[in-house]
């Protein structure tokens, strides 16, 4: 796949997962008084955004399959996080044994990649 198709359907995900943030947001205000789903919005909304920023900062980068690569595996990381505790806050079930801890594995893993796709880049740039 191209890394311009690559990086849009990144963003088409994005916007898909930031927009259930919103919403699970307002059913956690207005709805169901579980913190657990303000934080399960709160992530999807704030690795919606840092998926679109990497993948913005994707296009100018010497390595941007580094960039990308990490921004997909958070979407789907996020998405395992979140879908399981809300799950278990809405359906009182959970999506598979360890789902939530898979996807926050799988975070801290994309954030890794991010940084240290960075950080190499900037050391070969220098």
């Amino acid at each position: 796949m191209a890394t311009g198709t690559w990086a849009l359907w990144n963003v088409g995900f994005a916007g898909l997962l930031g927009a259930a943030g919103v919403a699970l947001a307002a059913v956690a205000a207005h709805r169901v008084a579980d913190p657990s789903l303000t934080t399960a919005a709160l992530f999807l909304i704030l690795h919606a955004a840092a998926v679109i920023g990497l993948t913005a900062l994707a296009g100018g980068a010497p390595w941007p399959t580094g960039f990308l690569a990490s921004s997909s595996l958070m979407l789907l990381a996020v998405a395992l996080f979140s879908g399981d505790v809300t799950a278990r806050v809405l359906l009182e079930g959970r999506l598979f044994p360890m789902a939530a801890p898979l996807g926050g594995s799988l975070l801290i893993l994309a954030w890794l990649g991010a940084g240290l796709t960075g950080i190499v880049a900037a050391l070969r740039a220098a």
